[in-house]
């Protein structure tokens, strides 16, 4: 259930304006349709920017406060009414910004939108920081003629609170649950913007990852995740963990949709160092997608990370067998695991380092409204707040607090290995060696029955490690189902690969045509005899 602190006076404001405004007659669907449709149904004037926010804020009611109550929704933003209407007036007056040009977006609530809604991570020692900043991220999608229509909820403060967190659960927005399969888990940080998308919330939804955080829930909700090159998007005015790995990036039903969402939201920004290849960098990755992308390459598989569950094993074989019939190669690569002793424990180290100087860095910029200035004070506040610790505690948290700073050579040294691990030793070796274009495996496992007094209980294979420690591009694509809980498949590649990721994922999907929309069912056991 979304909260009520200080999102009452934006819902009243948003049903004022709803009450106000007449409803155009018989405005095609929006839940069938992916961004290019929606954008045609405005060119042919069958619909408006309009009609389709409508549309979409009718659709959290029903489906995310009310019926299965998916609760992957913290907040809708007031204005988003008044902005489609701006935008239907543009595009009236013949100004057309580009394919998102009144579509609307969910965005992560580590996110930074201006307006009266706070900017959360999920706790409640956030509740108050409403900044009034759009992060740069944000400027491009307006820039782009998108809607930010609200802020999806997500597993607390990015999930790094503590190691029995439970995924999709914050002390802001409570529980969020899978669309597929309403008692099974929706992975990683980004939950809320996973089972929204899957949901069909929004056309479009924005999540962030650090190790995992987007393409697990992307895999296990059933859609299109993709985590781009460290550097190609903006991270300023985003709530951190880590400067070295996070990043944000498209969370979509389709992988046409995330490549439009990518466009918008890559370049380069001053506040943010990490960007200065970007501008250089970037392109229209949805210009050049085609069906028989997957002609010519050369796929690698790690057979030793596919993992054991023969329903998963056998989902990945059909997968690779439509890529085989699409003109790939499959090249088993032996041994894959060899040579990352150390990396899981460097990473680790890495994160704790970073997670104290980059929240504390983010913090200190807060309003005044915000009490908690720095990670210590979020612990004592936490400490103070029976609802924060409930379920899980904060051992992470008071481990970072216990480290030193960047200049420590413990942690310099964890930072080089990891990316010399993962990077130039990891995916670069293992691309070299058995000359493959890019890797190929299954995302992770199914998702898991949610469980808040045990937390997490992840199983089978995961391959996010890598590609989110190297910095190197990551999506996920639907591979197939099983008990209608759904399976992804990844490709990851080298850096600034994004559009050649995107290409084979596109070629696959279209192939496939894996993806089911969910079917909101209580649970896999209530549908036995």
């Amino acid at each position: 259930m979304r909260t009520a602190f200080a999102f009452a006076a934006a819902l009243l404001a948003t049903s004022a304006l709803q009450a106000r405004s007449p409803t155009v007659h018989n405005p095609p669907s929006a839940f069938d349709s992916d961004v290019t449709a929606l954008s045609a149904t405005q060119v042919a004037g069958l619909t408006t920017s309009e009609d389709i926010v409508r549309q979409y804020l009718k659709r959290i009611a029903e489906i995310d406060d009310n019926g299965p109550r998916v609760n992957a929704v913290i907040a809708t933003f007031p204005d988003a009414i008044e902005q489609a209407r701006k935008l239907d007036a543009e595009r009236k007056a013949g100004k057309v910004r580009g394919p998102l040009h009144g579509i609307p977006v969910l965005v992560k609530d580590n996110i930074e939108v201006a307006g009266p809604v706070p900017t959360t991570a999920g706790s409640l020692a956030l509740k108050d920081n409403i900044t009034n900043r759009d992060a740069p991220m944000i400027s491009r999608l307006r820039a782009a003629g998108a809607v930010i229509l609200g802020k999806t909820n997500l597993s607390e403060w990015a999930n790094i609170r503590s190691g029995g967190s439970t995924s999709g659960w914050s002390a802001v927005g409570g529980l969020t649950r899978n669309p597929y399969v309403l008692d099974r888990n929706t992975c990683g940080s980004s939950a809320g913007s996973g089972a929204a998308a899957a949901a069909n919330l929004a056309p479009l939804t924005i999540g962030t990852e650090t190790d995992g955080s987007i393409v697990c829930p992307s895999s296990v909700n059933g859609i299109v995740g993709f985590k781009p090159t460290l550097g190609l998007v903006s991270r300023s005015l985003i709530i951190p963990i880590s400067h070295s790995q996070d990043t944000a990036g498209p969370m979509t039903r389709t992988v046409r949709d995330a490549a439009l969402l990518l466009t918008a939201i890559a370049g380069s920004d001053p506040t943010d160092p990490a960007t200065a290849e970007a501008d250089n960098r970037k392109k229209d990755y949805a210009a050049n997608l085609n069906a028989d992308a997957l002609k010519g390459l050369r796929l690698g598989v790690a057979r030793d990370r596919v993992g054991d569950n023969p329903a998963i094993k056998a989902r990945f074989e059909a997968a690779l067998d439509v890529m085989r019939n699409q003109g790939a190669e499959i090249v088993d690569i032996a041994d894959s695991r060899k040579g990352f002793d150390g990396l899981g424990e460097a990473e680790f180290e890495v994160l704790m380092v970073e997670l104290k100087a980059d929240l504390n860095a983010y913090l200190a910029t807060t309003p005044p409204t915000v009490k908690t200035r720095t990670l210590e004070q979020v612990i004592a506040f936490n400490n103070t707040e029976p609802a924060e610790l409930r379920w899980f505690g904060q051992e992470t948290f008071e481990l970072a607090q216990s480290k030193n700073g960047s200049d420590d050579p413990v942690y310099k040294e964890a930072l080089s290995k990891s990316k010399r691990l993962a990077g130039p030793e990891g995916i670069d070796r293992l691309l070299r060696e058995n000359k493959v274009d890019l890797l190929v495996s299954p995302t992770t496992g199914v998702a898991w029955k949610t469980d808040l007094v045990n937390g997490d209980q992840y199983s089978g294979p995961s391959a996010s490690a890598l590609p989110a420690i190297a910095g190197y591009p990551h999506l996920t694509v639907p591979m197939g189902m099983i008990e209608g809980l759904p399976l992804g498949i990844s490709f990851v590649g080298t850096a600034w690969d994004d559009e050649r990721v995107l290409q084979a994922g596109y070629a696959y999907e279209q192939a496939s045509k894996a993806r089911r929309d969910p079917a909101f069912k209580p649970s896999i056991e209530a549908t036995l005899p």
